[in-house]
């Protein structure tokens, strides 16, 4: 997908753990149309 997040590099081991540390990788593999979707409803169809 086009809007690919970026992920830091942390000395602190708990910061990894963080909610958006966690989702980075899983955004990142988010095929275009569901990144690009105008609705919820339209996400989580492409997503299923």
């Amino acid at each position: 997908n086009g809007d690919k997040l970026g992920r830091g590099r942390f000395r602190l081991e708990f910061r990894k753990n963080f909610f958006t540390m966690r989702v980075v990788r899983h955004w990142n593999k988010l095929p275009r149309e569901a990144v690009a979707a105008p609705s919820l409803e339209a996400f989580k169809a492409t997503v299923e």
